[in-house]
């Protein structure tokens, strides 16, 4: 059984902390937060210890919080912790406690590639992790991308150039400091993700563009990549459908507008109306010759919850990529359909 904390209970991190409890080979440690606050005292009614700051203890106490302990003894308790921490916070954790205590760590997106020895994909690079010390899971947008990517090279399809044009979101649910509100920002070209995807896939030809909209709901992606080869359209569709972590909707089935799919994760009854899976509109996927072209719906709560877990695994060295991303997903709910673990 792999013991697990959680440093950061936030948008993230109460996700994974969640899924943790719905794996049969893990148990979740505890919860490590700075502030008494609601999702506090919601992950408390759970069930989960809560941990915090020496300094913020009586903070907790005041409020009538219990508090199991600071965030050295969760730490101390656990086999691995996973840093779900905004921006930055994850290095100033790793230096001042992580190092210290000699625990393995895996980080977000947030945090610089440089952070850890390895920046992961379940699909792409699962064996890198294996017994490592510090893993890091790579952004949620990036994360889509390369589950998109991997669909094609587990089958061996020749990519020559990806070029990717991402419509970001312009905050999640609940930050709502954030903005913009009524605008389209235009972000600095490359993107970050480009160099994102090629710290998992580094010889990958590929450039990334992205504005931010008023929206809170999910990222959309243009996706337009050139392969070595011409490629068909129907064994491209085959090819995504059997992809772990990757979910074809089309208006057949009433699916238009990236609501519609929260619409559905709602009546399915998932927790939080979570998409875990890559979306994608299939009758956007358009191929000609070598060319291929898709839009692509990215759930930035919930995409990279599947690689935290299996990056676990990993990093305590597991060795069987395929049976921990099928366990991942079937305990998750992950649809299942078609897929294929392994070849």
């Amino acid at each position: 059984m792999i013991r697990v904390g959680v440093i950061g209970y936030g948008t993230i991190g109460k996700r994974i902390a969640d899924a943790i409890t719905k794996q049969n080979d893990m148990k979740l440690i505890g919860i490590a937060k700075l502030k008494p606050d609601y999702e506090a005292l919601i992950a408390i009614e759970k069930g989960y210890r809560v941990y915090t700051h020496r300094e913020r203890v009586k903070d907790f106490e005041k409020r009538g919080l219990d508090v199991a302990g600071t965030i050295e003894d969760l730490i101390r308790e656990s086999d691995v912790v996973v840093d779900a921490t905004p921006k930055g916070v994850g290095l100033k954790n790793k230096l001042e406690f992580y190092d210290r205590h000699g625990v393995k760590a895996i980080f977000q997106g947030g945090e610089s590639a440089e952070i850890a020895e390895v920046s992961f994909n379940s699909l792409i690079n699962y064996e890198k992790a294996l017994n490592r010390r510090y893993v890091r899971i790579v952004s949620c947008n990036t994360t889509a991308i390369l589950r998109i990517l991997a669909s094609f090279l587990i089958n061996d399809i020749q990519i020559d150039r990806v070029r990717v044009f991402i419509v970001r979101r312009g905050a999640d649910p609940k930050e709502y400091s954030r903005g913009p509100i009524n605008d389209v920002v235009i972000e600095p070209t490359p993107s970050h993700h480009e160099l994102d995807v090629k710290s998992v896939l580094p010889d990958i030809n590929i450039a990334t563009y992205s504005i931010a909209i008023p929206t809170t709901l999910a990222h959309t992606q243009f996706l337009y990549i050139v392969f070595r080869d011409r490629v068909d359209r129907d064994y491209i569709i085959d090819v995504l459908e059997k992809t772990p972590r990757i979910l074809l909707v089309n208006r057949e089935d009433g699916f238009t507008s990236i609501a519609q799919i929260f619409e559905w994760s709602r009546d399915s009854g998932r927790d939080r109306n979570d998409l875990y899976e890559c979306i994608v509109f299939q009758d956007t996927v358009t191929v000609k010759d070598r060319e291929l072209s898709m839009i692509i719906a990215v759930h930035s709560e919930a995409i990279v919850i599947p690689e935290n877990i299996d990056a676990i695994r990993a990093i305590t060295g597991f060795e069987d990529k395929w049976f921990s991303i099928k366990s991942t997903d079937i305990n998750l709910g992950i649809i299942q359909k078609g897929k294929v673990y392994g070849k």
